[in-house]
Formats: C-alpha cells, structure tokens, sequence
C-alpha cells in the first residue's frame, strides 16, 4: 500500500529508540503529535509496522538505522516515555481514549471491507436479516448493492427494511455481529481484517443510492417492502435518492429536461448562497437568455429568508425526482 507522510514519520519513529525519537518530537506542535500517535496506533494495530515496510520506510529516512534494530518503539513506550514527558499525564491520557476510539472504529469491519462481493454472500448465507443489513450498512454503495442483488427475494426484502432502522444497533451489538460474520470470513480465506457505523439518515441515504443503481422493478419492490412497514421511511429514502448535491452528478439532458419549467426567479432564489459547482451545473444547463435572466433576479433580489431557499431548490429537485421514480433520470459520476 501507498504510505501518507504521516503514516511514514509514524513508522520512522515506532523503528527509533525512545531517545531519538523524543528529540525529534520536541521541537513539534502537540497537535502533531497526537496525530502522529494515532497514526501509529492505528499502524500497529493492521500489521503494517512489522517486516519491509518498516524497514523501507526507516532507510527512506535515516540511511544509518539497521535493519532488525531491537530497540523499536512500541505504541506503550511512545505514550509513556515519550508523550508523558511532552505533554503531561492529562493530554496522553486524552491521547489514549482517542487512540483506543479510532482503532475500535478502524477495526470493527476491515475484514469485511476487505472482502470479496462472493466472499461475502457466502459468509452471510443464513444469517439473520437484521445481521445482513448491518452489514451491508457499512458497504460501499455498489458493493452493497452488488451482495444485495445475489441474496434471494425473501432475505432481500427483510434485509432493505432492516437497513432503514440499522443504527439503533449500539456499537456493541454491531461489533459482535461483525465478529461473528468475520469468523465465517476467516474460514472462507484464512485471513482476518477489520471498521465503522452511520446514523439514521446516512444510513437512509447509502440505502437510498444503492436502491436508486437497480433496476426499475426491483427497486420499486424493494421500497413497497419499506412502504409495508414504513411509510413515511419509505418516502424519505425516495427523497434521498436524489437530492440537491446529487446536481453535479445528473446527465446534462435531465437536467435541461428538469429546468425547462422552473421560471427564472425561483431558480435565482434557488441557487442563492449555493456551492460554485451546483451553480456552474445549473447554468450550463440553460440558455444564455435564461441565466441573463437569473443574473437579473440576482440583482434585484433581496436577501432570502433560509425556507425561500429550501423551498426554491425542493421546487427544482420535484421534477427530478419524478423522473427518477419513472426510471427516466440518469446519474453519472456518483
């Protein structure tokens, strides 16, 4: 893997001993250095300080460190030889809990992050829905999308309902699920990795982008399941499926086709106080006459009040979100 310069400094000074590496630190921002300790820890903590890596990146930079030095300094010895005497006992005890809270986090699915699309179906063969969707929870969105397309209908379709309410799950609850799933893995390839949790509306709004890749039939399935149980979330994940920073990422010809009804004053009034891109999108959607139009309502515009905002953007997101739910919207670059 590429190392950041960060994970390099981290690696040097986990291959120094305490002494060097103290004096290195000393002339060094606090907030560096409790960066650099995370760093390390979570280096540690994968098994890249071990072996060519560390060797590699100790002769990169100091020629005269000998390969298989004993005196290497472990993430113990960097809190307390080293960071103690910098910082105090109170800031690396601080240190500590933050280091303890990234590895959990770094930790908790790296195995299954790590898998396969097949490795994965097979290992979650069998489980409960509800494991199933914490899982895929913490997915990329295609591959997400990708082990849902090989499960059955049945679990499919309990697996997106439970996918809509997976975060409130403690950290606890998730951490065993993924040991459990993670002990199927290792069996499957004899090796082990593992990272990660959302909230409610992330959580909604993964769900939503990996429902919106599916085909049209599929996906309007999937969402009548939500609908049985949920409607209101189930409107909510429609909502997601395209929302206002999705602009960027709409084909040229929906959107013109989106815009052609929105009038010049409510898209000005819309694309207040919006990111450069959005705007740039917008504008290089309509016609030379429409955006001098815009400019002009800029002009005389007052300052809007927040909702005027809200209410112009979900204006133009309506059209587009019809499109979407009609299989028509086409999306690239998401």
């Amino acid at each position: 893997m590429v190392l950041t310069g960060k994970q390099k400094a981290a690696m040097l000074l986990i291959s120094l001993d305490v002494a060097s590496a103290s004096a290195l630190l000393k002339g060094m921002d606090p907030e560096m250095v409790q960066e650099l300790a995370v760093e390390l820890a979570s280096l540690e903590a994968s098994g890249l300080c071990e072996g060519k890596e560390k060797i590699k990146v100790a002769q990169e930079f100091c020629t005269s460190l000998k390969k298989g030095s004993s005196q290497g300094l472990n993430i113990g010895r960097f809190l307390n030889e080293i960071l103690v005497s910098l910082l105090g006992k109170e800031k690396t005890e601080q240190i500590r809990t933050q280091i303890k809270k990234v590895t959990e986090k770094k930790d908790l699915f790296a195995d299954i992050h790590l898998s396969t699309t097949d490795e994965l179906v097979s290992a979650l063969e069998g489980e409960h829905p509800q494991m199933i969707a914490v899982v895929l929870s913490e997915l990329t969105p295609k591959k997400s999308q990708e082990v849902l397309s090989l499960l059955s209908e049945g679990t499919r379709l309990k697996v997106v309902w439970n996918m809509t309410n997976s975060d409130l799950l403690t950290d606890g609850v998730k951490r065993r699920m993924a040991s459990m799933v993670s002990e199927r893995l290792k069996s499957l390839k004899g090796e082990t990795f593992v990272a990660k949790p959302g909230r409610q509306e992330e959580n909604l709004r993964k769900l939503a982008i990996v429902l919106s890749g599916l085909e049209k039939d599929l996906r309007d399935q999937l969402l009548g399941e939500i609908s049985k149980h949920d409607e209101e979330t189930s409107t909510t994940v429609k909502r997601l499926m395209v929302t206002w920073e999705d602009i960027p990422t709409i084909a040229d010809r929906s959107l013109q086709e989106a815009l052609r009804g929105i009038d010049s004053a409510k898209l000005a009034l819309a694309l207040y106080g919006a990111d450069e891109v959005i705007i740039k999108k917008i504008r290089s959607s309509i016609s030379e006459r429409a955006a001098a139009s815009i400019d002009e309502e800029t002009s005389l515009m007052q300052e809007p009040l927040a909702k005027e905002v809200l209410d112009a953007r979900e204006e133009i997101m309506k059209p587009l979100r019809d499109a979407n739910e009609e299989g028509k919207l086409r999306v690239i670059g998401r």
